[in-house]
């Protein structure tokens, strides 16, 4: 039997990050409220910074269980973020255990993070991998797009993929949708448009995003 990661593990994570977050860097906050405050939400946040999990994890208003290259599970890292509630995913094969505990967590009403273009690029949403669609139907859970907007300014990183420390950093929480088309078919022609109207909302969002932060 797959054990779950608890919400209390993940509040953890979350108190860390909050510290973390607003230590080293200056975050501000639009819409949080827009996060439905019990059962289960998917947040879907772009992916250019490496900070973007831990700020996401530390001012979204409830406990996040992110699903995490396995990359990053090295050394002290892996008990680390495993005893924070954070989810280790195979990204080269279909991942059963990591797609289990995933389920588990919109079965038991909690949240789950995911970038869902998969790896950190750009940031703009422009290829999404499926696995969202499937989470977000066979989860039935609502999807709130998040756009971390830092600063493009490469002066003053101390280190590659970072934003400046002390710099603002914008996490914007847009409205939830549901990506079905209320029918619950989870064939792969479903998913995929599933994924074509989700990709919509999430361009649509990050387009909003800066136009409300003039990033």
């Amino acid at each position: 039997m797959t054990e779950l990661p608890s919400a209390r593990s993940a509040e953890v994570g979350r108190r860390i990050g909050v510290g973390l977050m607003y230590g080293l860097w200056k975050p501000r906050v639009l819409g949080a409220w827009r996060v439905p405050v019990n059962g289960p939400v998917i947040l879907a946040v772009n992916h250019s910074h490496n900070i973007d999990g831990p700020m996401v994890m530390g001012v979204a208003p409830r406990p996040t269980h992110f699903l995490i290259k396995k990359e990053a599970f090295i050394g002290p890292l892996d008990p680390f973020l495993t005893g924070i509630g954070q989810l280790k995913v195979d990204r080269d094969t279909t991942d059963r255990t990591a797609i289990t505990r995933a389920l588990g967590v919109l079965e038991n009403g909690g949240v789950l993070g995911i970038f869902p273009e998969g790896t950190r690029g750009e940031g703009d949403f422009a290829s999404l991998r499926a696995g969202l669609a499937y989470f977000a139907v066979r989860g039935g859970a609502p999807i709130v797009p998040v756009a971390v907007l830092g600063s493009t300014d490469r002066r003053g990183r101390l280190i590659k993929g970072l934003p400046p420390l002390r710099s603002r950093v914008d996490v914007v929480f847009g409205e939830p949708f549901d990506a079905g088309d209320g029918s619950g078919r989870r064939t792969r022609k479903a998913l995929d448009e599933a994924t074509g109207r989700i990709q919509k909302q999430l361009a649509a969002h990050l387009e909003n995003a800066r136009r409300l932060t003039r990033r």
